[in-house]
């Protein structure tokens, strides 16, 4: 089982790609958190092609109620999709999987010929109606709350975890 996936890309149907998008609100403030979300971030990227993009926060919300942020980073949000995403959304109301679940998980995505996963980490207040209603699932990294900033990197980890189970390389132990 190969999850070099630009290699099948090249050799094989010239028109298969599997691409996986981490989508953020807001840059990351700590450095220690950007540079570990870097890491993970070079090491996905061996597996799949993979790119974080991060929205701009919103200005001047003082005056904004918490939906009117949320309505607003939701249309955001939604300009990012296409009809063809699968995107799932990081919330606490989502599955949980333990990592060998999540690596699961994925492998049956890449058998759906899901061409394109699209994760995304909201802002503080969580997401829009909206968004909610576009997102294919949700997905909760703990029954536990994380600031949204710790999130992306706990998420990047999990998501290397992921690649390197399906790869049965030794990162993973049980």
């Amino acid at each position: 089982l190969s999850w070099d996936l630009r290699q099948k890309y090249t050799k094989k149907t010239k028109n298969f790609i599997l691409k996986i998008s981490f989508i953020v609100i807001g840059k990351t403030d700590a450095n220690y958190l950007s540079e570990g979300i870097g890491i993970y971030e070079k090491r996905v990227q061996k597996y799949t092609i993979f790119d974080l993009q991060y929205l701009p926060d919103l200005k001047n919300t003082a005056n904004l109620s918490i939906e009117e942020q949320k309505e607003r980073e939701g249309k955001n949000l939604l300009k990012c999709f296409a009809p063809t995403d699968w995107v799932v959304l990081l919330d606490e109301k989502g599955k949980t999987f333990p990592s060998t679940g999540f690596a699961t998980h994925l492998q049956q995505l890449f058998n759906r010929n899901v061409r394109h996963i699209k994760f995304v980490c909201g802002g503080a207040y969580g997401f829009s109606e909206a968004v909610y209603s576009r997102a294919n699932s949700l997905l909760s990294l703990s029954t536990m709350t994380f600031s949204h900033q710790l999130v992306r990197l706990v998420f990047m980890e999990q998501l290397y975890r992921a690649f390197t189970i399906l790869n049965n390389e030794p990162y993973h132990h049980e």
